[in-house]
């Protein structure tokens, strides 16, 4: 077993090796809560929700640590009179808190809050003015990049191709790409936004924190660092400057999801096409949106479409109403079988998380357990049952799990299936008495609500159609 994930900073395919292979450590820059959370934030969490699982599948533990930002010149600036930034923070938070446990993203190990790190941040700072990597200006503390002749090592740029940083004013910088990582207080910034510190009362910049917390909560190195494509420059690459700068190992990976698009643009407020996670989980069933988000490359971008939903709910449907037929067929006597993961499935998960050609293996069984239950196979059945419950539920996207059912989609199901099985009734009767045109009338009424019947020996059975 070799775990394989595609490095950003080596550009290559990387076996897996963990420090310690009883406990992988994770770090994911989280979200700044400054405003509700987009469809693509849900996109970068689930991303890192499916490693997570595989690797927990793999290794047995993984300690995984992803942020809250809190504290930022956006958070600040979003906030009012009546809500101020903290409270503001908090709302937001709850908010991306609820829309992760829609679509079954599971918890950190820590989530910890920008503002709980202040005094690391400050310990961080201060190393670095020590070994002469940052300078204090006019109560603002920056890092000087010239004097790291790594800067650039995460995305292969030279410092004179960068462009100016744009995190802060420039009023102290010795050079224009130097990065904040102490800003001093304003005066039109709240007074409860304001820490104490060596270099005069202020915040921190937005770097510095990601760079603090997983040391604080991982150690000085650990093994993954993940985020959006988006964050490579300049977030991560000052985190990695800032890091090592300091002396700290910092991560052995970094691994990065790819952007959602909407028609094939990126998703901008600006242009108008910028998808509310709320909104998309008001109009679709929350395991829909996880598979539409989950089924692609985790490194590709995803083009989202009305489409994408559709899809994802017609491959769903295939797979419960297997897991509803084999289970009415097989019945309490199901067959004990001797079934793990399907070598293929482990295998294109162990290949840079590839969940595509993973979902592939489970359509695959799920096809191979249809054509058993066909020709009476109920060994085979029972197998394809088990596997495709255990792989579904590896990637969080079992149609079975408890988690997905909720009381007002058993009430609408009971229903439904009082109203289908009061017209199989009338079918039969019409069928019973020879009213062949009755019998058609309500097949055909059936079929036109996109209602698939599947005679048997023991009944007549129901489920809703792949179109």
């Amino acid at each position: 077993m070799t775990v394989r994930l595609y490095d950003t900073q080596t550009q290559t395919l990387r076996d897996f090796a963990p420090l310690d292979p009883a406990n992988v450590t994770v770090y994911v820059c989280g979200p700044t809560v400054q405003s509700a959370p987009g469809i693509h934030h849900l996109r970068a969490a689930l991303a890192f929700d499916l490693l997570r699982r595989w690797l927990t599948r793999r290794y047995g533990r993984v300690t995984f640590v992803r942020n809250v930002t809190d504290i930022d010149d956006k958070v600040l600036l979003n906030a009012t009179e009546r809500e101020p930034w903290w409270a503001l923070a908090y709302r937001m938070e709850q908010e991306f808190n609820r829309a992760y446990a829609a679509i079954g993203i599971l918890p950190p190990t820590y989530e910890p809050r920008a503002t709980a790190s202040i005094p690391q941040m400050q310990e961080l700072i201060a190393r670095l003015i020590d070994r002469g990597h940052a300078y204090a200006e006019g109560g603002d503390v920056y890092f000087d990049v010239r004097s790291w002749p790594a800067y650039g090592a995460l995305t292969h740029q030279s410092i004179d191709a960068m462009e100016p940083s744009a995190d802060s004013d420039a009023r102290g910088k010795r050079d224009p790409r130097d990065f904040a990582l102490w800003k001093g207080a304003k005066p039109d910034e709240p007074a409860d936004a304001v820490w104490q510190s060596p270099w005069g009362p202020g915040r921190p910049g937005w770097h510095i924190e990601c760079s603090a917390m997983s040391a604080r909560y991982l150690g000085a190195e650990f093994d993954i660092h993940g985020g959006g494509l988006d964050l490579r420059f300049p977030h991560h690459e000052n985190e990695l400057a800032q890091s090592a700068a300091a002396g700290d190992a910092f991560a052995r990976y970094w691994v990065h999801n790819g952007l959602v698009t909407v028609g094939d643009q990126k998703m901008s407020k600006s242009l108008g096409n910028h998808l509310l996670a709320g909104d998309i989980l008001a109009q679709h069933d929350p395991l829909v949106v996880r598979y539409a988000l989950g089924a692609a490359h985790y490194r590709s971008n995803l083009d989202l479409t009305p489409a994408s939903f559709d899809e994802a709910s017609a491959a769903l449907e295939r797979i419960r109403t297997f897991q509803q037929r084999a289970a009415r067929t097989l019945g309490t006597a199901t067959p004990l079988v001797a079934a793990d993961l399907p070598e293929a499935f482990a295998a294109a998960l162990d290949d840079d998380l590839g969940v595509p050609q993973a979902l592939a293996v489970v359509h695959e069984t799920v096809r191979a357990g249809n054509a058993a239950l066909d020709a009476g196979d109920r060994d085979a059945a029972a197998r394809a049952l088990v596997e495709v419950g255990r792989m579904t539920g590896i990637l969080g996207m079992n149609p079975a799990d408890p988690q997905w059912q909720n009381d007002g989609d058993a009430g609408q199901t009971r229903a439904l299936d009082a109203l289908v099985h009061t017209m199989i009734a009338q079918r039969a009767q019409a069928r019973a008495d020879r009213d062949w045109a009755a019998a058609d009338r309500i097949r055909d009424a059936i079929a036109a609500a996109g209602i698939v019947l599947e005679d048997s020996a023991d009944g007549t059975y129901w489920s809703l159609s792949d179109g």
